[in-house]
């Protein structure tokens, strides 16, 4: 007589990360903010609208430096201490996300700002002859 097997269980392995990656998106409308480790592997990542702020709020600086104490809690397990931080966008957050990160006591080692810039913008239109 068969024997009935266990299914495996998924042992959650206790991930060491002592420098990682920062990505602040902050647009006008919210700011979304994902850690990954050095090789781009998402780690982590929350927003202004995940936290509970809804129309024009998700964009202070308020709701980016509550999202940046929640990612900070998920990065305490982990040894984090080393970040680089890319920022991308012009909203409120972008500086209360750098601030933040200060203050729950990480060390910056590379700030970056990567925000797309348009070179020459789309085609131009026809000329009009009249």
């Amino acid at each position: 007589m068969a024997t009935k097997s266990k299914p495996a269980t998924k042992k959650s392995k206790k991930r060491h990360l002592p420098k990682a990656r920062v990505y602040v998106k902050a647009s006008y409308n919210n700011t979304v903010i994902t850690v990954t480790d050095m090789e781009g592997n998402v780690v982590a990542w929350s927003s202004a609208g995940t936290q509970g702020f809804n129309g024009p709020k998700k964009a202070t600086p308020f709701a980016s430096s509550k999202v940046i104490a929640t990612l900070s809690e998920k990065l305490k397990p982990m040894k984090t201490k080393e970040l680089e931080v890319y920022v991308r966008g012009i909203g409120g957050g972008r500086d209360s996300a750098m601030r933040s990160l200060i203050a729950q006591g990480f060390d910056i080692t590379l700030f970056k700002d990567v925000t797309p810039m348009p070179h020459n913008g789309p085609r131009q239109k026809k000329a009009r002859r009249v």
